[in-house]
């Protein structure tokens, strides 16, 4: 099914309206609410909100194509502005959506789903789950439905996803914030860290990497996918696993070899599988090259890059 940007929006819309509803009448989702709620797919291939929507006479500075996603986008601003406390408030979810257009590419449900049920046929029963980056949790989701009594903490920094997650999730632990302000007391905790992790060369400020004396986790800081892998490493307990969706760069990148050599000397590498290139393609437009990495944890340091395996997920055609 091809991306199609209106519906994504409208979907988008109706379920921040839900989330503010909530919100107001401080009340857990209804079934019908849930599955509103759940078709939020982030505005990753959205780029219309970040054009001038706050007046009909700003439609001159859209684009022809996009002109379609005018009305929509205005009647989304001020749905936020008509909820929030006030200008600052507003300003932040706005400002906190804008930010998320290059980097919010959720997961298909085929995919999540594939992962934790192979995880599970496979002995990984997590009482314990990290999700550093968890959207609108489509991997919570996905591991709870295995292991419905799994404490699950999951974060997410951008503000309005967060709110929905947490409507979602309420006996969850979600917090609307950065994995890197995760506390001490979760090193070695979790059995299982699952997420479809952000990238990109944004450095990412974590005294305990930027101060390291290791050039390996000094290098991290500076792309968030490697931060993500070597923070989830330390939280994991022993023998813990970690299952990634990541970019290519990760396995690929020459400039990558330290953040491999740390993986290699702190996990055994379990599997590796190399997902197609249109993996996002219904949810956010877009084409990005991307691998599932699965490590374990482990003292005895005996981890070896292996051969890649191509992988054989066919998209099922509707």
């Amino acid at each position: 099914m091809a991306f199609n940007r209106k519906q994504k929006l409208r979907d988008n819309i109706e379920a921040i309206r839900t989330a503010f509803l909530l919100d107001r009448e401080q009340r857990t989702a209804t079934q019908k609410e849930r599955m509103i709620l759940q078709k939020y797919c982030g505005f990753g291939g959205l780029k219309c909100i970040l054009n001038p929507a706050k007046e009909l006479t700003d439609a001159v500075h859209w684009a022809k194509s996009d002109l379609e996603l005018f009305a929509p986008t205005v009647e989304l601003h001020r749905l936020i502005r008509e909820n929030s406390r006030d200008d600052m408030e507003y300003k932040r979810f706005v400002d906190s959506l804008k930010a998320s257009v290059l980097t919010a590419f959720y997961t298909p449900k085929e995919i999540t789903d594939t992962i934790a049920d192979v995880l599970h046929e496979h002995g990984i029963h997590p009482d314990r789950v990290l999700e550093p980056s968890a959207g609108v949790g489509a991997f919570v989701d996905a591991v709870l439905k295995n292991k419905p009594d799994a404490d699950v903490m999951a974060f997410e920094k951008d503000l309005m996803t967060g709110k929905i997650l947490k409507h979602l999730y309420p006996d969850q632990k979600i917090r609307v914030q950065g994995f890197e302000k995760i506390e001490k007391p979760f090193t070695d905790y979790f059995d299982l860290a699952i997420s479809n992790i952000p990238f990109g060369d944004v450095a990412v400020f974590d005294p305990e990497f930027t101060g390291s004396r290791d050039t390996a986790r000094r290098t991290a800081s500076k792309a968030i996918h490697n931060y993500f892998f070597l923070k989830s490493l330390d939280a994991v307990r022993e023998g813990g696993i970690v299952a990634f969706i990541t970019s290519q760069g990760v396995l690929d990148a020459t400039s990558n070899e330290p953040i491999r050599e740390y993986m290699m000397r702190n996990a055994n590498l379990v599997a590796v599988t190399r997902l197609p290139n249109n993996l996002f393609t219904d949810n956010a437009g877009t084409e990005v090259g991307s691998d599932l990495i699965i490590l374990q944890k482990t003292a005895a340091r005996n981890g070896n890059w292996t051969v890649m395996k191509k992988c054989s997920y066919r998209r099922k055609r509707p």
